[in-house]
């Protein structure tokens, strides 16, 4: 009998095997075909892979299915992302730029929750509904961001160095938000002494792991050279910024953050290029997927301004996109010296995989409804699909 179960348990995996395999040979062939075609009119990568994800998500086309499987994978893809992207910055530079990243990150949560949650009462929803609203708008995808400043080439440019340093920054008072707002939901009252441990949690373990591991960054590379198997640099790196991953999961951190410390830490030893190297082809394999999921989560028919169940939606959705841009404009502001606040600003445009879990959180929580997730989900869509192509054109006049 037991054997039987093993048996079907084994066919069932063998059954789910095919469909993954068709699923990774359409997310690869269209990210590829639409982020080549995004480059040669002089594009982001990322953007065409966006594109690529509306087209075979379920608006269109239906091949791919965000299954649970490949969410994953895409998430361990973000995870490479953000460590190639701590690999490639200088600790000392972004350190000196922390105070201008402070103030962008402050601007860049404040200003969206005050117009969204002016916007959300003007038309008729709920304070609470209001304030839910209000802290989607806070949100800003660092992963999004540091991909597109990777294609453009301004990664280590003061502008790209302040967006990154600021999106880290929003996801902890993110987090702060989104932990007030759940808590009323599922007490009724707010608990700001949580809500304080969770900041103090998450700052904590950042500053924390990059002190502690730029100070004892040596042992890393003291061990790997004794290592005398194939792929032992690559293999010990990779597992570095998934523990610390893990680890920041345990604060309730985004497991990317800690990714991205691990980089940043890891920039600090001998083998900081050769990693460099290293990483991106195994970056390139799993990168993808997470950006075309994020396209695939984008439903088109709630944007089809002929049918009159979406014009509430849409007048909503467009209200939200309008104050959303704003927010974050006004929020490159904060950058000094003589820095391009337009790209700054436009750096912390994308909400993607944020605020699809902010969305997320929200219509499990029962806090809004399936018409106000739809507004929620074109607001991440037209934020996500904007930066890219603005980026590319104000970071011309830098």
């Amino acid at each position: 009998m037991i054997a039987f179960a093993r048996m079907v348990q084994y066919r069932a995996r063998t059954m789910d095997l095919p469909q993954l395999l068709l699923s990774l040979i359409v997310i690869y062939g269209s990210a590829r075909l639409f982020g080549e075609l995004a480059g040669r009119i002089g594009q982001s990568a990322v953007l065409g892979e966006l594109l690529a994800g509306v087209l075979v998500g379920g608006s269109v086309l239906s091949w791919v299915e965000p299954t649970q499987t490949l969410t994953l994978l895409g998430d361990i893809g973000v995870m490479l992302l953000l460590f190639e992207i701590g690999l490639e910055s200088d600790l000392p530079t972004f350190l000196k730029v922390g105070r201008s990243a402070a103030a962008v990150a402050v601007i860049g949560v404040v200003m969206p929750f005050a117009l969204g949650y002016g916007v959300a009462v003007s038309l008729n929803l709920t304070s609470l509904q209001a304030v839910f609203i209000g802290a989607t708008l806070t949100a800003t995808s660092v992963a999004v961001s540091a991909r597109t400043l990777d294609d453009l080439g301004r990664l280590n440019s003061p502008e790209g160095i302040i967006i990154l340093g600021a999106a880290v920054l929003d996801d902890i008072l993110g987090l702060v938000i989104l932990s007030v707002v759940v808590g009323f939901v599922q007490t009724g009252s707010v608990s700001w002494l949580a809500a304080g441990q969770a900041a103090g949690l998450a700052i904590l373990f950042l500053l924390g792991a990059i002190l502690l591991g730029s100070r004892y960054a040596h042992w890393f590379g003291s061990i790997v050279n004794r290592m005398q198997h194939r792929g032992s640099l690559i293999v010990s790196a990779v597992t570095f910024a998934l523990a610390l991953g893990y680890a920041g999961t345990l604060v309730h951190l985004a497991p990317l953050i800690g990714a991205f410390a691990a980089g940043l830490i890891l920039a600090r030893t001998e083998h900081r290029t050769h990693l460099g190297e290293s990483i991106k082809p195994v970056a390139d394999v799993f990168v993808p997927i997470f950006f075309v999921l994020v396209g695939a989560a984008v439903d088109l028919s709630r944007l089809n301004p002929f049918n009159q169940q979406n014009w509430t939606i849409l007048l909503l959705a467009g209200a939200l996109t309008v104050v959303a841009v704003f927010g974050k404009l006004v929020a490159g502001l904060g950058a000094g010296g003589k820095i391009n606040r337009w790209a700054v600003g436009i750096g912390m445009l994308p909400r993607g995989e944020v605020g699809l879990i902010f969305a997320g959180v929200g219509l499990s929580s029962a806090v809004i409804s399936t018409a106000e997730y739809g507004a929620i989900l074109a607001v991440v869509a037209l934020t996500t699909l904007l930066s890219p192509l603005l980026l590319k054109r104000y970071f011309k006049t830098a």
